[in-house]
């Protein structure tokens, strides 16, 4: 089972206490997966459609309870390549369609059907706010796996209803952003702390703590791995360097012998060849007195001027010759 639809299987299963949170549930479904149809009676009906099993038994429980018995489930397979199963909820009773919405102030005019996608006067309380994003959530909305990527998202074919929808979502203190993908309007969030608020505000708690796990975990799998990167590269940088200090130290005692340089170059220029493996602060502890990394490095710097200049020097001598 995909994380998104472990949210909404825990969503589905809130509880809700008042039948103004239902309505404002519906309505929040309404613009994202539901379809209103007319018979050969000119009787209309609505249909709501889902892939989850945990959605179409809220709403058909919703719809039962509150409006109608003449409701039917309807299971089709999905043409698109995973043949996942379509569960079409259907309010088939007229009076009660027309009833619901009403009541999620879903209708602008009595005489001509204008859906109205900003229903300002249903959501007055924050209770019901957060009904409605839940709604929309369950309808089209979706998450990604955190141990992946961090995105969650809900998909509306209307734009007046996106920016609504995003307007509403912000109110919250986040910072929802609208795209066009093809004919719809996508509502995302990509930061995680705002991902994690957003899924506490529509119920999801389990989901919440769930999300913190993982993101935890793989902070510090990043932390850990950045971390033994950042040590590798100074330890390849180390021994790098210690090589071609020794290079030069060994050239140097080929060319004119170690006795040749002043005793305190002499003095780190045999820990260096002796201790390949440690790092200049280590060679430093061994000197007596001590000296500090800073100084040892400045002994080593000095040594490689000298090797440099007697490489330079075996050069010119051997371009001379090669003239003769």
């Amino acid at each position: 089972m995909s994380f998104s639809s472990s949210v909404k299987n825990e969503v589905a299963r809130k509880k809700l206490s008042d039948i103004c949170d239902m309505t404002a549930e519906l309505s929040g479904m309404l613009p994202m997966c539901g379809a209103l149809k007319f018979n050969q009676f000119q009787i209309v009906t609505l249909s709501f459609n889902t892939e989850n099993a945990s959605v179409a038994r809220r709403i058909f429980t919703f719809l039962k309870r509150y409006y109608s018995e003449d409701v039917e489930v309807v299971v089709s397979k999905s043409k698109q390549l995973k043949k996942n199963n379509i569960y079409s909820v259907i309010l088939k009773d007229g009076s009660a369609v027309k009833t619901l919405l009403y009541d999620s102030d879903f209708i602008k005019d009595e005489n001509v059907f204008m859906p109205n996608y900003k229903p300002f006067f249903l959501l007055e309380s924050d209770c019901c706010k957060r009904s409605y994003i839940r709604g929309a959530f369950l309808g089209a909305g979706s998450i990604s796996n955190p141990e992946k990527s961090y995105h969650l998202e809900f998909v509306s074919n209307n734009e007046e209803h996106a920016k609504f929808l995003s307007s509403l979502i912000n109110s919250y203190n986040l910072n929802s952003k609208i795209i066009k993908r093809k004919e719809n309007y996508v509502i995302y969030l990509k930061e995680a702390e705002q991902i994690s608020d957003l899924l506490a505000i529509i119920g999801a708690t389990n989901s919440v703590l769930e999300f913190e796990n993982i993101r935890v975990v793989k902070y510090m799998k990043n932390r850990v791995n950045r971390i033994v990167n950042c040590e590798t590269a100074n330890l390849n940088k180390t021994v790098n360097a210690s090589v071609k200090q020794v290079n030069d130290i060994l050239y140097i005692k080929e060319s004119i012998g170690l006795n040749s340089l002043p005793e305190p170059l002499r003095e780190v220029a045999v820990l260096r060849v002796e201790n390949r493996d440690s790092s200049l602060k280590e060679i430093g502890e061994m000197l007596d007195p001590p000296v500090g990394k800073s100084g040892i490095n400045h002994r080593l710097n000095k040594i490689k001027k000298i090797a440099s200049k007697l490489r330079s020097e075996q050069d010119d001598f051997k371009n001379s010759n090669a003239k003769k």
